[in-house]
């Protein structure tokens, strides 16, 4: 069985670059300000409550053996001070480390849905949509905890970690050296999983992405799944990628699971051989070890391994974000292969003389979709393309609009090459209707309006009723306000290409270019549309792609294009009289209506 998209992994990158991850930290520059703020808060609650366990110690070898309770209640007031301190810094540190954590999120999915907007129609033809939806989504929410908490936990856990072993060192040195035995065996535990970790992480996303993918694709799909009866076959392939997932994530947590019970063991072992050879120490009459040295040294002790243990975690959470780094990163840095020249200029109001030069295009290495097409078309021309299905007519149309680079030769407009203007100031001037009649989640007002946000009300229903939409809109509960679903799921076809009509009309383009504008709508509708298209023409340049060729006789001229090549060019009269392909094609429409 052939595999789809969503079932292939993406290539597994063997070495981490440093620079991504340098990059993600660049985010944090527009809030460096608050982050320090909050850092010094931080440091300072830490360096305080470091102090506690030699309260203790005071207490317990000075105040206690000498009854001075004043020494005891001052030393005991310094502690509840600390603690308060220590409470409120914290308080503080949670809100504006989350404020900060959730703006970077922000402006990290800004930059990936931006670049996102940018990208040639190639880059989507490519990808599965759930793969690049989990990217925007899942992959940037969780680098979120990272971004939040960890980054200022790890400054703050190795100044506290620097801290508390200049307080062991001043209390005594050979329990200090005791208890840093134990890093050289973590170290190792480290270095043992590192590499095991990160490919399980990379992998998990990986099978995250496929997942993604299929469900999105699924729930697209669902009326021709349902129309086959594939929910079987389908819940099946679900389940397969669902367990590959399942599988991949449990591998993954556990190599991150690893280090927190190392960490445990190995201080539960320092600990224990510091109490041991501490007692045995202090039996000694010349040992400096007392009981308040001990008991505030074994403090000092748990508060060693908790930042280790902290930045332990740190340490998962990184790897675990790296993994999503590199596909996030991946599609920021992904190159906009359509886009404006370094020298590119703002393209003059159109009149719409549309030449193409020796314009020769291909998808794919090797594989010409146009092969040397010439053609002129002079302001006002309706031009048809008709041919066969993947004769290259939509290739046509979508280079005019430069959703792709010409392979070869050039478009002209008005004399100007396209490839030299910026392409906003290109496209804000034409007006084009897909094959697919995309509807927007919202009003129907809005999907119309989404051609020309600045249209009033009125120009929007005079740009429905030109295209016969009118009354089909004003039959809903809400007229013009009707909510209407993602797809326009709640529309027919046929009315879905009525309003995306609407749409383009709206945008009031001295270009138009109408791809299998009539496609779903009925004859009886075509023919009243067809009087108020005749009349919106006038005046404009015009590209129509059509199967059905009664809607196309009366255009300027008609071009039969076959495997990239232009093969007739005339009006309907002239290529009938050639009794060539346009004629053999029309006769076999004809033929089939009779």
């Amino acid at each position: 069985m052939a595999r789809n998209k969503y079932d292939v992994d993406e290539v597994l990158e063997d070495k981490f670059d440093i620079n991504q991850l340098k990059r993600l930290f660049g985010y944090l520059k527009p809030y460096r300000k608050r982050f320090f703020s909050v850092a010094v808060l931080m440091l300072t609650a830490s360096a305080f409550t470091m102090l506690i366990p030699q309260f203790f110690m005071r207490i317990i070898d000075e105040s206690i053996p000498a009854k001075d309770m004043g020494g005891v209640a001052f030393y005991s007031a310094l502690t509840l001070l600390a603690a308060l301190y220590s409470a409120v810094a914290l308080r503080y540190k949670i809100k504006h480390t989350n404020l900060i954590g959730q703006q970077i999120i922000h402006d990290l999915r800004y930059d990936i849905f931006k670049h996102l907007q940018e990208l040639p129609f190639s880059y989507y033809d490519d990808r599965p949509h759930g793969k690049i939806q989990v990217r925007v989504v899942n992959y940037v929410n969780s680098l979120s905890d990272l971004l939040s908490n960890g980054i200022l936990n790890t400054i703050t856990d190795l100044c506290n970690l620097f801290f508390i072993i200049a307080f062991m060192l001043f209390i005594n040195v050979q329990l200090t050296l005791l208890c840093l035995c134990g890093l050289p065996l973590l170290a190792f535990v480290v270095i043992f999983i590192k590499k095991r970790q990160r490919k399980a992480w990379q992998i998990q996303s990986n099978k995250q992405s496929n997942l993604n993918a299929y469900i999105a694709e699924s729930i697209n799909g669902i009326r021709v799944t349902q129309s086959f009866v594939r929910e079987e076959m389908n819940s099946s392939i679900f389940n397969n990628l669902s367990s590959s997932y399942r599988k991949s994530w449990m591998q993954a947590v556990m190599y991150n699971f690893t280090m927190g019970p190392s960490v445990d063991i190995i201080s539960i072992i320092t600990t224990s051989a510091i109490y041991v050879l501490g007692i045995y120490w202090m039996s000694s009459p010349s040992s400096s070890i007392t009981v308040g040295v001990l008991v505030a040294f074994t403090a000092y002790v748990s508060r060693f391994w908790t930042p280790i243990n902290t930045l332990a975690g740190f340490y998962n959470s990184l790897l675990t974000a790296i993994s999503y780094l590199e596909r996030i990163f991946e599609t920021i840095d992904e190159p906009v292969s359509v886009k404006d020249a370094p020298d590119a200029v703002k393209m003059p109001p159109i009149h719409g003389d549309v030449s193409f030069e020796h314009v020769t295009f291909s998808y794919e290495p090797n594989v010409k979709i146009l092969n040397d097409v010439n053609f002129h078309a002079k302001e006002g021309d309706s031009f048809a393309i008709v041919g066969p299905t993947g004769a290259g007519k939509t290739t046509l149309v979508n280079l005019l609009s430069r959703f792709y680079n010409v392979d070869g030769g050039r478009i002209l407009i008005d004399g100007t090459d396209i490839a030299g203007v910026t392409i906003h100031s290109l496209r804000e001037q034409m007006g084009v209707m897909m094959q697919d009649s995309f509807i927007f989640s919202g009003t129907i007002m809005d999907n119309i309006r989404y051609g020309n946000f600045t249209a009033t009300d009125d120009e929007v229903i005079q740009a429905a009723k030109t295209v016969c939409a009118h009354d089909f809109i004003m039959e809903m509960e809400n007229g013009y306000y009707t909510e209407v679903n993602e797809r326009g799921s709640r529309l027919s076809a046929g009315q879905r290409q009525l309003i995306s009509f609407a749409r383009a009309l709206l945008a009031n383009p001295k270009i138009l270019i109408l791809d299998e504008a009539t496609s779903s709508i009925d004859t009886e509708t075509e023919i009243v549309l067809q009087k108020g298209l005749n009349e919106l023409l006038k005046g404009r340049t015009s590209f129509i792609i059509a199967h059905r060729l009664s809607t196309i006789k009366n255009s300027s001229c008609i071009m039969y294009v076959d495997k990239g090549n232009i093969l007739e060019k005339g009006t309907h009269q002239e290529l009938m009289a050639l009794n060539g392909e346009y004629y053999r094609l029309y006769m076999s429409q004809y033929a089939n209506c009779a």
